[in-house]
Formats: C-alpha cells, sequence, structure tokens
C-alpha cells in the first residue's frame, strides 16, 4: 500500500509553502505514482521513485489555507492524505510608533500574511526573526539600532515570510538621533518667571514633543510653551510659579530627552 509519511516544501523546508514551490512527498511504495492530488487538483509529477515524488504546487490551487495531497497509482488506488498549508506573500498596512531613538526600541507592524518563521527588515538593517500573531497580522520586534547621518531619517519597513517579501511605501519607520541643549546660549539668560528666552546653539532640536524647566528648588516643570526655530534653536517659556535662581531647559523629541541647557537665572 502506498504510504505518504511526510510533505516538504523544498523552498521552506516544512509543510508550507506557495504557488510555483516544489514539494517532495516522503513515503513508500510510490513508485506506480501517476498524479497527485492537491486541493483537489490532479497534478503531474516531475519525479517518481519509491520513497519520493516530486510536483510543483500549480497557481490554479487556492492561495491561502490547509489542502489535503494524496497520490494516485497507475492501478487506480490512492495513498493516504497529509495536510499542506498554502501561504502568501505578507502585506504591511502601518506600524507604530511613528519613530524611534537611534538606539531602536518596541515596534508593532499590521498587515496580513505574517507567517510563523518570517522577519522583518528596516531598511538594510539586520533582519529580525519573529513569532506571528494577532492572526497573522501583527508581529512586535525590538527594532534595531541604526543612526541617522543627519538628525533623522527614514527607514522602510518589509515583512519576508516563505510566502515571500512583502512591502508597501507607506509602512515606514523614521529614527532620531538625541536632541542637544548642552553649551546653549539663551537670550536673555536672566528675567522674572514667566520670560520668553531664546535657546540657540542647540542640535536636532527636531520633533520636538516637551520642553521642561528645572528651577533652583529643583522643581520640574513639564509641558512648557514653546515654538521651534529650526534644528538648532527654539523659544520657550520660564515657569511663572519657578523659584529664583538658577534653572535649565531640556527638550525631549522621539531621539530621547537632551542634557541641562545653559542657566536662565530667575530674578524677583
Amino acid at each position: 500500500m502506498a504510504t505518504i509519511t511526510s510533505l516538504v516544501d523544498t523552498a521552506t523546508s516544512t509543510n508550507q509553502g506557495k504557488a510555483g514551490d516544489t514539494v517532495n512527498i516522503n513515503g513508500s511504495a510510490l513508485g506506480a505514482t501517476v498524479s497527485v492530488n492537491f486541493a483537489g487538483a490532479v497534478v503531474s509529477p516531475t519525479s517518481v521513485s519509491n520513497s519520493l515524488v516530486t510536483f510543483v504546487i500549480p497557481a490554479t490551487v487556492p492561495c491561502l489555507g490547509q489542502v489535503q495531497v494524496s497520490a494516485n497509482l497507475s492501478n487506480g488506488a490512492k495513498s493516504n492524505a497529509l495536510p499542506f498549508f498554502m501561504i502568501v506573500a505578507p502585506t504591511t498596512t502601518s506600524s507604530s510608533p511613528a519613530c524611534l531613538p537611534a538606539g531602536g526600541g518596541s515596534l508593532t507592524v499590521l498587515g496580513t500574511g505574517f507567517a510563523a518563521g518570517g522577519t522583518v527588515n528596516v531598511g538594510a538593517l539586520t533582519p529580525v526573526a519573529f513569532t506571528a500573531g494577532g492572526n497573522n497580522t501583527q508581529v512586535t520586534i525590538t527594532a534595531p539600532a541604526h543612526t541617522p547621518a543627519g538628525c533623522t531619517d527614514t527607514q522602510q519597513i518589509t515583512v519576508t515570510t516563505p510566502g515571500g517579501t512583502g512591502t508597501t511605501g507607506t509602512t515606514q519607520i523614521d529614527y532620531y538621533n538625541p536632541p542637544v541643549l548642552t553649551g546653549t546660549t539663551l537670550t536673555p539668560n536672566t528675567g522674572p518667571a514667566g520670560t520668553q528666552t531664546t535657546i540657540t546653539g542647540g542640535s536636532c532640536l527636531v520633533g520636538i514633543t516637551d520642553v521642561t524647566f528645572t528651577d533652583s528648588a529643583t522643581t520640574v516643570f513639564p509641558g512648557l510653551p514653546f515654538t521651534s526655530i529650526d534644528a538648532t534653536s527654539l523659544v520657550a517659556t520660564v515657569p511663572a510659579t519657578a523659584a529664583t535662581g538658577a534653572g535649565t531647559f531640556t527638550v525631549t523629541t522621539c531621539g530621547g530627552t537632551s542634557g541641562p541647557s545653559s542657566t536662565f537665572t530667575v530674578i524677583p
């Protein structure tokens, strides 16, 4: 009796694959095989021996899900059937967060066809293997570190699985270098609480999400109003209740939180 013991897609080394792949049927008493039943389609084998039959998955079969595979023999008999899983090339639809620091971090990618054994590729950085989740529609990885040549750059996100590689032009991640306020000039650098001051001489002050002021009593005031000028300067407001004495500003972007600025002295 013809018996199939395993199905191995030569492209994935598993029992999953896609149209156009070659599949090895391993078993015994298969030498009289004349055709292969694959998801209801009758497929001619490319090679036949007593222990191995090979065939190519036709383009006409279902592109996703479990199918049954069996061998038809010249005497009209049929072997047992084993399951094979059809997979498709993944697609990416979105990712979060929208940006990461140069050191990398957690990145969630949404899409379809995220079969097990895949990788997420961020630009040309080292691919990161994942375990599929969310019904093969969501994966979360630790994105690799990447230092932009300037303050920021954008990297394309692609997903590769045994079903192929998919990409969309809108699934991207921005990497940010850290902001720097060390050694900046504040104009004016003294005044009463509530004073607006222009901070110049910084770097990578782009995409600012928060400005804080730490006063002489070490009270931290987050969420201050500010106006960005360019990547090296901004206008910030000393909080109205800041204690008298020397205080400093910090800024936060996707690249992280800066060190303290030069001091602003609050006077009565």
